[in-house]
């Protein structure tokens, strides 16, 4: 019989320790550490304005509705763009919902960008990404969207397509994924330069 009660009040003692060990001070520990050494990111990568206005997060897609805006990629999260309801379609191969809707945005994509009938469309312009949030374009799908925002914004595409690439976040270490144009980043270049 002692040997259960000790063996139950060791039990006791070790999960008292480790939790605060690992629900206590771990946490604080990362945290600080966050804090200390990489503040931007821990706080989410917001992009604020000079008036202290939060305008976006550099690893949240969002939408944009005005022709002299580059379209963010499609999102299924939520009603779109809802970090509480992150996600993707789900929707397989051989779904014929994800067909239409496929084939309704490429028509879309087609007419808002001024582009011929057979002309090609690339995938993110017209399918979400898995968690529906994703902040980057593909180069192609910026490329092709140059002259809309230009002529709609009556700036020149040569220095329109100079912003795109100055957006444009090349693969980790030189490797790893793929380029990605940064919409938001893009988007507020276009109005810091407009606004000049």
């Amino acid at each position: 019989m002692k040997t259960i009660l000790a063996e139950t009040i060791r039990s006791i003692a070790a999960t008292f320790v480790f939790a605060i060990i690992l629900c206590g001070l771990y946490p604080v520990v990362v945290w600080g550490l966050g804090q200390a050494l990489f503040h931007h990111q821990a706080n989410g990568s917001l992009i604020v304005s000079k008036e202290g206005k939060v305008l976006g997060s550099e690893w949240l897609g969002q939408q944009f509705t005005s022709d002299k805006y580059f379209d963010s990629r499609p999102s299924a999260a939520g009603t779109g763009y809802d970090a509480t309801s992150s996600g993707g379609t789900n929707l397989g191969p051989t779904s014929q919902k994800l067909n239409d809707s496929i084939k309704s945005a490429i028509d879309a994509y087609r007419k808002q960008n001024n582009l011929p009938a057979d002309a090609l469309v690339p995938a993110d312009a017209v399918t979400s990404s898995a968690s529906g949030l994703d902040p980057h374009i593909s180069p192609a799908n910026a490329t092709i969207q140059v002259a809309r925002v230009a002529k709609a914004r009556n700036i020149d595409p040569a220095k329109v397509r100079e912003l795109v690439e100055q957006n444009t976040d090349k693969p980790s270490l030189g490797i790893l994924g793929e380029p990605g144009v940064n919409v938001l980043k893009l988007n507020l270049a276009l109005d810091a330069l407009t606004a000049k």
